[in-house]
């Protein structure tokens, strides 16, 4: 795929991943609390606080698709984060039966932004 042509697909990729962190984290946890929340009993403290950090990541990713060149190192830090995010919760998921919907819900999420903005991004830039 040709620079331009992969640039702006990275573009739409970034406003919609940052679209999703901003706007519809907290809706999935209102309507599919198996697959987005990680305890039982409603909104907690921690959730909020996670909410919050995506969703600030998203404006980020939003103000980061005007030119995402300038803003590789941020578009890395959440490819890399939600790897991460996305690698500890599976195993969490998996060792604990009660959180096995995760493994469709936010864990295929972050992967699938991941692998998406990943493939996407140069890996160097022209000079």
């Amino acid at each position: 795929m040709q620079q331009a042509v992969r640039l702006r697909w990275l573009r739409i990729a970034l406003i919609v991943v940052g679209a999703i962190a901003l706007f519809a984290f907290y809706p999935l946890t209102i309507f599919w609390p198996a697959g987005f929340v990680w305890h039982h009993g409603g909104q907690s403290h921690y959730l909020q606080m996670i909410i919050g950090i995506y969703a600030v990541l998203g404006v980020f990713l939003i103000l980061a698709a005007r030119n995402p060149v300038e803003h590789l190192s941020l578009i890395w830090f959440a490819v890399w984060s939600s790897v991460v995010h996305g690698a500890i919760m599976a195993v969490q998921a998996l060792m604990d039966p009660a959180q096995r919907a995760h493994l469709y819900g936010d864990v295929p999420l972050l992967f699938v932004a991941a692998i998406v903005i990943a493939w996407l991004t140069p890996k160097r830039v022209a000079t």
